[in-house]
Order: structure tokens, then C-alpha cells, then sequence
């Protein structure tokens, strides 16, 4: 019987966390937008100030998924958010409850944390993801949309300051 074990990345870590960044990308459809490197991710997830956390769930020691997180603030609740940046379990692996385990560890960080919201985007055409999110218990803010901003744009706005 395997033995499923949650841990918080170390620095030692950033070459696995940028593999399962690519991993990731690569199911999504998005390996081309990957940019980050391993300085990149050190500095981000282990200088001063730390921007994110990682956990990696390990199946009997072996690495097999990964969440990336941070801490947002919803001024409405007057608390910390905890948003969950990207969660992925290797495909071999899915069905084996480790994504659920991963969530209900986030979810236990948030409360002992005491944020207000535990939040998370999914793209649209990843229904398997959907359907699990709503098993859960989550559920779709539909009336929201994210802007984002990158490159060029992010340059000529900042310049106007």
C-alpha cells in the first residue's frame, strides 16, 4: 500500500518545482508562456520577502504533486485570502485522492490562517478540474472576470506613474 505524504518545499526544491511548473504547462496548453527559471523561482519563493509557498505531495517519498500559493486580502471580509496559483498531480497518478488531499491541506492552512477565502482560477475547458472543484463543495464566481496585465502593456501603464 502507498503512503501519501504532504511537505513544504524547500529552496533545495526549485529544480522540482520548475518541472512541475513545465509539467503543468504542458497539460494546460501553455508551455510556451513559461518563463520563470530557477533563480527566478528562488528569489520569488525564498528571498526577502517570500511571494509564494509550495507543497509538494509526495507518494512513499517520491514527488507526484505540487500547489503553489499565496496570500491575498479581501477588503469586503477585512481578512487574508489564501489563493491557490496552480495545483497539479502527474496524470498517472490522478484518481488516487491526492489532489483532494493537497485541497484539504490548503483549506487547513487557510483556516489555521484565518483567511476569509480559500479562491483559485481554472481555465474553461478543463472540465475534469471543474467537476472535481464542485465535488468539493466549490463553487464558480461567474460574475467576475479577471484583467491581467504583462510585457508591454504592464511597462506603459507603470510609466505613467
Amino acid at each position: 500500500m502507498s503512503q501519501f505524504r504532504i511537505r513544504p518545499a524547500s529552496e533545495n526544491d526549485v529544480p522540482l518545482i520548475l518541472t512541475f511548473i513545465r509539467d503543468l504547462a504542458r497539460y494546460e496548453r501553455l508551455e510556451h508562456a513559461v518563463v520563470a527559471t530557477e533563480d527566478i523561482l528562488r528569489e520569488s519563493l525564498f528571498g526577502q520577502p517570500r511571494f509564494a509557498e509550495v507543497l509538494f505531495g509526495e507518494e512513499d517519498g517520491v514527488p507526484v504533486a505540487f500547489a503553489l500559493f499565496f496570500h491575498n486580502f479581501s477588503t469586503f471580509v477585512g481578512r487574508p485570502g489564501l489563493y491557490l496559483e496552480d495545483v497539479f498531480v502527474k496524470p498517472e497518478k490522478r484518481g488516487c485522492g491526492y489532489g483532494k488531499a493537497m485541497l484539504a491541506r490548503l483549506a487547513s492552512i487557510a483556516v489555521e490562517r484565518n483567511c476569509g477565502r480559500f479562491e483559485w482560477a481554472v481555465l474553461n475547458w478543463n472540465t475534469p478540474a471543474i467537476d472535481f472543484y464542485k465535488s468539493l463543495g466549490a463553487s464558480p464566481v461567474d460574475d467576475w472576470t479577471i484583467f491581467r496585465m504583462t510585457g508591454t502593456s504592464l511597462e506603459a501603464l507603470a510609466e505613467r506613474d
